[in-house]
């Protein structure tokens, strides 16, 4: 596994991140689509979470494969990575499967082990450079208020230490809960997911955008270069 992915900046189009897609490639698509999103020039960053509970997990090896998608892994790629390889009948699995992994483990083994395999390379975290500065994506938090402090602990430490940075980063939920506005240095912005928000919500620089497209609410889209949100209000709160 490569702990950070880098972009360079993108001359030839627009890039944006999207919040949990928790297996419906189809809505996502339609989201694409109103964004007119061209695949040609622009490109689509993931905060993970691609997988389990929606009805399309399985098309995940597609989106992928596609050469303007990226992705890091979430907390249910981990889930899915640890249940295969750690314990297959046994508590890492079971907590795979009741959080909507079940549908990997009534695949046979080479196919499970394909998509575990996937999740397994797919980096921690992501820095894209933008016109207005760099970008970074993570799926859940940033566990340091420097963003460079995290890229080495992803990069340099071992073992349990580098495992406790990977688990902040793909599992916390203590700067949303908090309200914490405090932010992250070093970085323009720091995109992330994880916890379903009503609106697009901006603590500091960073940036939660998990709106619960998987689950009723909508997705998301947020251009790096300018951080706008497409669309940039709830349309079920803008209806009422």
């Amino acid at each position: 596994m490569t702990q950070v992915q880098r972009f360079t900046i993108n001359t030839a189009g627009r890039d944006f991140a999207v919040g949990d897609i928790h297996g419906h490639f189809t809505r996502l698509q339609a989201a694409l689509d109103a964004a007119g999103f061209n695949p040609a020039t622009d490109r689509l960053f993931s905060v993970g979470d691609m997988v389990d509970r929606g009805p399309e997990s399985t098309d995940v090896d597609v989106w992928l494969a596609k050469p303007w998608f990226f992705a890091v892994q979430g907390n249910h790629e981990q889930m899915a990575v640890d249940g295969h390889r750690l314990s297959h009948k046994g508590q890492a699995s079971y907590l795979h499967i009741i959080n909507g992994g079940a549908w990997l483990y009534g695949l046979s083994s080479a196919e499970q082990a394909f998509y575990v395999d996937l999740f397994a390379e797919l980096p921690i975290a992501i820095e894209v450079m933008t016109p207005m500065g760099p970008v970074g994506l993570v799926h859940a938090d940033c566990p340091f208020d420097d963003w460079a402090q995290m890229l080495g602990a992803l990069e340099r430490e071992q073992g349990s230490m580098r495992r406790s940075v990977q688990t902040i980063c793909q599992w916390s939920r203590s700067r949303i809960t908090s309200e914490n506005a405090t932010g992250v240095r070093g970085i323009r912005a720091v995109i992330v997911g994880h916890t379903v928000v009503l609106q697009p919500t901006v603590l500091g620089n960073v940036y939660h955008i998990d709106t619960g497209g998987w689950m009723g609410g909508h997705f998301t889209l947020i251009d790096l270069a300018t951080l706008e949100c497409l669309p940039s209000v709830n349309p079920e709160v803008r209806s009422r």
